[in-house]
């Protein structure tokens, strides 16, 4: 009586965790979102296996389906996109599935934030520059907490990475820049990260509309903004670099020479 919830990662059928795919080979029943997932990686599990696609259902539908066949005695793997603790909505399924007396073990996955900051050669965290990321979406239909609104999160100046935010590009530019962002803030847009036809945005807070709108980008897109972004990091990394490698830093494997 358990269903595994599993992150399929970002795309990239590669990107699987170990243990995810173990439990895709060996499920009787594959649960997954067929508008979201990749139907290649569907693909590495049981050829045995019940695939059923979710895009389709209610959450009171596919949890119906869910309890079904956990309670027949089947090993069942429900595969969410990226890593299932961000944006998955796994919550309110798991709270039908409690109800229900079933127990949940949760496989986590390469969530789209970090097959973005690959895709453009990205560190998001450069010492005296930047040491946070703050993981959010720029409110549309769904409403954010008051406190939670873009505009009082940008005021830290960390490296923002936005979700579900494709449509929201104006708002998002105008809210940063009343958090006292420069226009010329960089920001790298990576559209299906890790997917054969990924693209890459490489643009400024001041032309993030523009630049969206001339690439046709509206969906399936990280958006990560910041000077953890620029292009040209590489030619200040200088002014940048970490104690963790520097010579003169003690640790407790390597002991600091005294220049």
């Amino acid at each position: 009586m358990k269903l595994y919830i599993v992150g399929a990662g970002p795309g990239d059928p590669d990107l699987i965790t170990v243990k995810g795919l173990k439990l895709l080979q060996k499920a009787d029943v594959i649960m997954y979102t067929d508008s979201l997932v990749n139907e290649e990686l569907v693909a590495l599990g049981n050829p045995n296996a019940e695939v059923l696609q979710s895009s389709g259902m209610a959450l009171e539908e596919m949890v119906e389906q869910l309890v079904e066949r956990i309670s027949s005695g089947k090993t069942v793997v429900r595969l969410h996109t990226g890593d299932p603790s961000i944006y998955g909505a796994i919550m309110e399924q798991i709270a039908l599935l409690k109800e229900k007396g079933i127990e949940v073990e949760i496989v986590p996955g390469v969530s789209s934030v970090f097959a973005a900051a690959a895709a453009v050669g990205a560190e998001l965290t450069i010492p005296d520059l930047t040491q946070t990321i703050i993981l959010t979406r720029a409110e549309g239909r769904t409403p954010v907490p008051e406190r939670e609104k873009l505009r009082a999160l940008a005021e830290h100046h960390c490296t923002l990475a936005l979700y579900l935010s494709a449509t929201l590009t104006k708002k998002v530019v105008r809210e940063l820049i009343e958090a006292g962002w420069s226009e010329d803030t960089p920001v790298a847009v990576v559209q299906r990260a890790s997917w054969p036809d990924q693209l890459i945005v490489r643009t400024t807070l001041k032309n993030l509309d523009e630049d969206m709108g001339k690439n046709g980008i509206r969906k399936h897109a990280m958006i990560l903004a910041g000077w953890a972004l620029d292009p040209n990091i590489h030619d200040k990394s200088k002014q940048y670099r970490s104690k963790l490698y520097d010579k003169t830093f003690t640790h407790g494997f390597r002991k600091g020479v005294k220049e």
